[in-house]
């Protein structure tokens, strides 16, 4: 038997014709580096982050406002009259930053228990 006849006989029954020992390496046959298929991980970057921002009006109660931190920011009483009288100051103020998602669904909240309360609350938010 000729080492051809004797190579034919061991090749796998799973390999496809074109992988078969007629084929050299250059031209795409079954080659010891052929068949190894890697899949990449695609870079993962950190979420935007975005400011959720009170706006400062002449119309709002202070302890509206508090309230609101309190409520939807989980701040203490203290920590929620700081921030507070930053805003009535300044004109604005942070109230936390969140990933997009988050700091939008604060935003909301804000704005709907301060109509529901009758008073021109403006919350927004922008990204840090």
């Amino acid at each position: 038997m000729s080492n051809l006849t004797r190579l034919t006989m061991h090749v796998p029954a799973f390999l496809p014709p074109a992988m078969g020992p007629d084929k050299k390496d250059d031209e795409g046959g079954g080659g010891p580096n052929t068949g190894l298929i890697t899949k990449t991980r695609p870079k993962t970057k950190k979420p935007s982050l975005y400011r959720v921002l009170l706006l400062n009006d002449d119309y709002t109660p202070m302890e509206f406002v508090v309230w609101i931190l309190q409520r939807f920011f989980n701040k203490n009483q203290d920590d929620a009259l700081q921030i507070m009288l930053h805003v009535h100051q300044n004109g604005v103020g942070v109230c936390g930053v969140y990933s997009y998602e988050v700091a939008e669904s604060k935003v909301t909240e804000v704005l709907d228990a301060a109509r529901q309360n009758q008073h021109p609350l403006q919350c927004t938010m922008e990204k840090e």
